[in-house]
C-alpha cells in the first residue's frame, strides 16, 4: 500500500510517495497516522499551519535524495495517547466541547473537525462527581450503552482514574440478560463453570433472587448442589440472603435443605442470623433441622437469641433440644442477657429455660472475670429490669466467682445492690482467687463512702477490718507491684490481703480515716494496729477518729451493736417492723435525723 503524506506551501501542494523515500518506508501506518495528527495539530499563535509559517517540510536539492524536516512551531508537539482524546485549547471554544483526536470502533485514530460537545456522562467522569452519576442511574439513565466510537462511560473511569466512578459505573454494568444466558446455554456453555472462589452461575441467579435465570440454568445442567469454596450452595445462598423466591425453586427441584456450609454452619443458621423470618419459616416447614451446629456449637436458636429476633425465637423453641443447648455449654439466654435482649429473655424463661444454667468451662475461660451465671451478664450490663426479672425467676446471686453484688458495687448502682442484696446475695462476699481477710465487698465499696455506709446499714462484717495479725508489732514492708498472672509460679498460694495493707495502698491511704470513722460506728471495743494508727497520725484532722476509737466506747453505742447482732444480719433490713419506739428504731439504723 502507497502511503502518501503531504506538505502543503503558499502557492502548491507537492505529493510525495512512499516508495520513494527511505525514511518514510521505515515506518509503519500507525506512525504515519501519528505524524500526520501532530502535524495537523501543531499551529503558531498566528493560526497558520506549521507548513504554511516555514518552507517546505521536505527539502531537495539536484542529484540528491529528499530529505525530511520535522516542521517547527512555537508550540510544542502534542503527545498522542490512543486511549484518549486529545483537546486543543482554542480561543472563544465553548465550555464543555474539545477539539481531538477520537479513536474510531475499528481501532483507527481521526481528527475531530468540529468542537465536541461532552457528554454529561463524560464530564461527571471527569471531575470525579460520583454523586451525579448516582442520580443518572436513579434517572434511568443507561451507564452501559457504548458510543460511536465504542467506549462506554466505564473506560472514561479507567482512564482518568477516577476509582469510586468506576465502582459506581461497575454496579451499572452488571445487569441481568436472560438472553444472553439462554443463548449460552442452548450453545452448550458450561453451566457449572466456577470463578476462583469456586461460585458459579447459579449462586448469582440466586444471590439475585432471579427465577428465570436459575431455571434456564437448572434446565441447561446447573448443578443444584454445587459449592462455592467455602462450601456453600446456592440453597445456602438464598437462605443467607433471605432470597425466599429463589429458596421455594431450589427446594422444590431437590436442593438439600440441610445443607452446611465448611464451617458447619446450616442454611438454617445463617437465615436466623441474618433475621428473615419468612425464610427460616419456611425452611421449618420443609424439614430443616433446627439442631445442627456451627463449629462453634452454637445452635439457631443461640444466634437468633444472641440477634435479638423475637419472632425466630419463638419458631425455634418448639423444635430446639435442651439436650443439645446443654451439650453446647452455653444457654441461649447467656447470650440474650449479654445482648441486653429482654423480650427474648423472657420468652425463654417463660419457655422454662434454667435461670441457673452456667457456662462451661471451656466457654467461661473465654472471658477474664470467668463469669458463669446469666445473672452476671444482666449486672454487669447494669441491666436493672434483666436482673430483676431473672432474681424473680429464682436466679441464684451467689454461684459465680465473684459475686454479681460486687459488679453493682462497682458501678454504683444502690438499685441493683439492693434487688441482690433482698434476694439473698452475701453481703459479705469474697473472691477465691484474690483472697482477703475482710469482705471483699467492703473493698470494692471504699471510695465510695456511701455506699460503704450503705453495706454497713445491712449489716456487712465491719469486725474483720480490725482483725490484724500483727496488732501493735511491725508489719512487713508492703510490694504494691500488682501481680502478674503469668508471672505467678503454678503453685504459689496467692498471699492473703489484709485490711491494714489495703488500706495503705497509693491510692487508698489519703482515704484511709474517713473509711476507719465509718467502720467504727458499726464495731465495738477494737485495737487498731499499728500501721492503721501511722495513717491516722499522719493527718491532724483524723486525730479525733484515733479519739474515737480508743476503748471504752460509749455504752449507747455498745448495746446498738449488741441489739442489732440479736436480730441477725438476714432480718437486719426489718428492723423498722419492729415494736419498738421510733426514736429507738431510727438510732439502730442509724438514722440520726430528727
Amino acid at each position: 500500500m502507497a502511503t502518501k503524506i503531504t506538505a502543503t506551501t503558499n502557492t502548491q501542494r507537492e505529493t510525495i510517495g512512499h516508495e520513494e523515500y527511505s525514511l518514510y518506508s521505515s515506518m509503519s501506518e500507525d506512525e504515519l497516522i501519528q505524524l500526520a495528527i501532530e502535524q495537523s495539530l501543531t499551529e503558531d499563535p498566528s493560526g497558520q499551519s506549521a507548513a504554511q509559517s516555514h518552507q517546505k517540510s521536505v527539502m531537495t536539492a539536484p542529484g540528491e535524495p529528499p530529505t525530511l524536516t520535522r516542521p517547527c512551531s512555537h508550540n510544542p508537539p502534542h503527545q498522542i495517547n490512543t486511549w484518549h482524546r486529545l483537546a486543543a485549547q482554542t480561543g472563544g471554544q465553548a465550555p464543555g466541547s474539545s477539539w481531538g483526536v477520537r479513536r474510531r470502533y475499528d481501532g483507527s485514530l481521526f481528527i475531530t473537525p468540529q468542537p465536541v460537545e461532552l457528554d454529561p456522562v463524560v464530564e461527571a467522569i471527569k471531575e470525579g462527581d460520583e454523586s451525579a452519576l448516582l442520580n443518572m442511574m436513579k434517572s434511568g439513565k443507561n451507564l452501559s450503552e457504548p458510543n460511536k466510537d465504542g467506549w462506554i462511560p466505564l473506560h472514561e473511569a479507567a482512564y482518568y482514574g477516577q476509582v469510586g466512578c468506576l465502582k459506581v459505573l461497575q454496579r451499572a454494568c452488571e445487569r441481568k440478560n436472560i438472553e444472553a444466558v439462554r443463548m449460552l446455554v442452548q450453545y452448550n456453555a458450561d453451566a457449572n463453570h466456577r470463578c476462583n472462589r469456586g461460585w458459579t452461575a447459579l449462586h448469582e441467579a440466586v444471590s439475585r433472587n432471579d427465577i428465570e435465570i436459575i431455571d434456564i440454568l437448572i434446565k441447561g445442567g446447573a448443578k443444584i448442589e454445587s459449592k462455592n469454596t467455602y462450601g456453600i450452595t446456592s440453597l445456602f445462598v438464598a437462605a443467607e440472603g433471605g432470597q425466599l423466591d429463589a429458596l421455594r425453586y431450589l427446594a422444590k427441584c431437590g436442593a438439600d435443605i440441610n445443607t452446611q456450609a465448611s464451617d458447619s454452619a446450616s442454611a438454617l443458621y445463617e437465615a436466623c442470623k441474618n433475621g428473615h423470618e419468612k425464610v427460616v419459616e419456611f425452611l421449618l416447614s420443609q424439614g430443616a433441622d433446627a439442631n445442627k451446629t456451627n463449629k462453634d456449637g452454637l445452635l439457631p436458636l443461640h444466634i437468633a437469641s444472641k440477634k435479638g429476633n423475637y419472632e425466630i425465637v419463638k419458631m425455634l423453641l418448639p423444635v430446639t433440644s435442651r439436650t443439645r443447648v446443654k451439650r453446647s455449654g452455653i444457654s441461649p439466654l447467656h447470650l440474650a442477657a449479654e445482648r441486653n435482649n429482654n423480650d427474648i429473655l423472657e420468652e425463654l424463661i417463660e419457655a422454662g429455660y434454667d435461670v441457673n444454667t452456667t457456662l462451661s468451662f471451656e466457654r467461661a475461660r473465654l472471658y477474664e472475670d470467668r463469669r458463669s451465671t446469666v445473672l452476671y451478664f444482666a449486672v454487669i450490663n447494669n441491666n436493672i429490669y434483666a436482673t430483676e426479672l431473672l432474681l424473680q425467676a429464682g436466679a441464684n446471686p451467689n454461684i459465680d466467682l465473684i459475686n454479681p453484688l460486687l459488679i453493682s458495687i462497682r458501678h454504683g448502682c444502690l438499685k441493683t445492690m439492693k434487688l441482690l442484696l433482698d434476694h439473698g446475695a452475701n453481703i459479705d462476699a469474697y473472691i477465691s482467687s484474690h483472697p482477703t481477710t475482710f469482705p471483699a465487698t467492703i473493698m470494692f465499696s471504699m471510695k465510695y463512702l456511701s455506699v460503704l455506709k450503705f453495706l454497713m446499714d445491712l449489716g456487712c462484717d465491719a469486725d474483720s477490718c480490725f482483725k490484724c495479725q500483727y496488732g501493735n508489732g511491725p508489719h512487713p514492708v508492703l510490694d504494691h507491684r500488682r501481680d502478674r498472672l503469668d508471672d505467678t509460679p503454678v503453685n504459689k498460694q496467692p498471699n492473703i490481703v489484709q485490711f491494714c495493707d489495703m488500706v495503705s495502698a497509693p491510692e487508698m491511704n489519703r482515704w484511709a480515716g474517713p473509711i476507719i470513722d465509718v467502720l467504727l460506728d458499726y464495731v465495738g471495743n477494737v485495737q487498731l494496729c499499728a500501721r492503721l494508727k501511722e495513717h491516722i497520725d499522719s493527718y491532724e484532722d483524723w486525730a479525733v477518729v484515733k479519739e474515737k476509737a480508743e476503748p471504752p466506747r460509749p455504752l449507747a453505742h455498745l448495746c446498738r451493736i449488741k441489739v442489732r447482732n440479736m436480730i441477725g444480719r438476714n432480718r437486719i433490713s426489718l428492723i423498722d417492723t419492729l415494736p419498738l419506739p421510733g426514736r429507738l428504731i431510727r438510732y439502730l439504723q442509724y438514722d440520726y435525723s430528727q
